[in-house]
């Protein structure tokens, strides 16, 4: 018995050992280097063999509404296995169906060994799927891209979100346009769009920087893809609208879209009768251009350097050299995959939710050379930073020959923008 005894306690001992050793390796990770990478990817491989096998669960749109969105989550869940990553689709009518969205999140919790669900775009409904998954599975992560809905509200329900950074670029695509040598900038959406907080303030930092460099800023009205004329309606309306537009604004006039949907037929356009394109709501390569452009980028399928690579010939070629620009990685690709990775690379014990530069890591695994800046959200009423709630941006680029970025995350954004409302 006492040499049973002494046995069980050596084990507890070199257990005991062996877990603080596991969690100080942890610790002392530095992302800055190459060799500490190695590393952390081994540390990663082996919290995820000690935590057991779970379920990373991502709901997107279609490929008809946000083709970028879907395949960013299948581009994670061929890296980590069908039999792990789980992946939904919420309806195209997205504002009429409901109850069918928030059903079709909550249904992944059902699943046991699910350990976090991605929702990119966060619709209207996902803040109500996510407090019911809250109340039944309150171990699930619930994580939020790129939010239809009011950011305190779904802050309140999520526990991390992250969107685009609609306050910075607010100001740095029309300082872009500026610098494009634009004096005109023609904002198109509808009122669904207009009556979110994010795209609603965008507008109004448009305008003020518009003020600021000299430029006339002007709204058009769009139908809206969601409603009884769906996507094809919707894109026939702007393909008729554009030649009126330039005629009426000028060749040196920038446009900009809140609906991806509408991006295609916009670029279509605007190549063919003259203007500018800084970069589009949810900016991607991939977004618009190869239909606009007629691409087949079979060959070159989730290797974005390629992938724009020939969308940049393709626009020089059509005489869009330094009008037309993008984020050289798809941002809607980027966060599907991103904030799955992300989620899972914090149960794995090897980052921490609410760190920017753990977002950002997370990021780069699926856009290895972009730059990145972001921060907090603040509501612009109260002046108060959100801490799980973050707004992040890509570097601007512009195609020509050769192309070149614009240097967006490096330029400082006067204060005043972030509550102007």
């Amino acid at each position: 018995m006492k040499k049973l005894i002494s046995l069980l306690l050596t084990l507890a001992m070199i257990i005991v050992f062996s877990a603080s050793s596991f969690a100080a390796s942890v610790e002392t990770i530095d992302l800055g280097d190459e060799e500490t990478e190695e590393a952390e990817e081994a540390v990663e491989d082996e919290a995820g063999e000690a935590l057991g096998d779970y379920h990373i669960g991502i709901v997107t749109g279609s490929v008809s509404q946000s083709e970028d969105d879907y395949r960013g989550a299948e581009a994670f869940q061929a890296m980590y296995g069908e039999d792990r990553v789980k992946l939904a689709v919420y309806p195209d009518n997205f504002t009429e169906e409901l109850e069918t969205t928030i059903q079709n999140i909550v249904n992944l919790s059902d699943d046991p060994e699910m350990k976090a669900i991605i929702v990119n775009q966060a619709v209207p409904g996902t803040t109500e799927a996510f407090r019911q998954i809250k109340e039944r599975r309150p171990d699930i992560l619930c994580i939020a891209g790129e939010s239809h809905e009011d950011l305190p509200e779904i802050g309140s329900a999520a526990d991390l979100v992250c969107n685009n950074d609609f306050v910075a670029r607010g100001y740095l695509i029309i300082r872009t346009a500026h610098e494009l040598g634009c004096d005109t900038f023609v904002h198109i959406s509808f009122p669904r769009h207009l009556s979110y907080e994010t795209m609603s303030r965008r507008v109004a930092i448009m305008k003020a920087a518009c003020k600021e460099f000299g430029m006339e800023f002007v709204m058009e009205t769009a139908p809206d893809p969601t409603t009884d004329v769906g996507v094809p309606g919707a894109q026939a309306a702007i393909l008729e609208s554009v030649p009126g537009w330039v005629e009426k604004y000028g060749e040196n006039s920038a446009y900009f879209c809140t609906n991806d949907a509408h991006t295609e037929p916009l670029l279509k356009q605007l190549l063919k009768y003259g203007g500018y394109f800084i970069e589009a709501d949810l900016p991607s390569p991939l977004m618009g251009y190869p239909g606009a452009l007629g691409l087949d980028l079979t060959e070159e399928a989730g290797d974005f350097e390629k992938i724009l690579a020939k969308v940049e010939e393709a626009v020089v070629a059509n005489g869009g050299a330094g009008r037309f620009g993008t984020w050289a990685y798809s941002y809607g690709y980027t966060v599907s995959a991103g904030l799955a990775q992300h989620a899972m690379n914090v149960i794995d014990g090897v980052s921490e939710l609410e760190s920017i530069e753990d977002i950002s890591k997370a990021y780069q695994v699926f856009s290895p050379k972009a730059e990145w800046n972001g921060s907090n959200y603040t509501n612009a009423d109260t002046g108060v930073k959100l801490g799980n709630v973050f707004l992040v941006y890509q570097d601007t680029y512009i195609m020509g020959d050769p192309g070149y970025y614009m240097g967006s995350t490096k330029v400082e954004v006067p204060e005043k923008y972030f509550t102007t409302k």
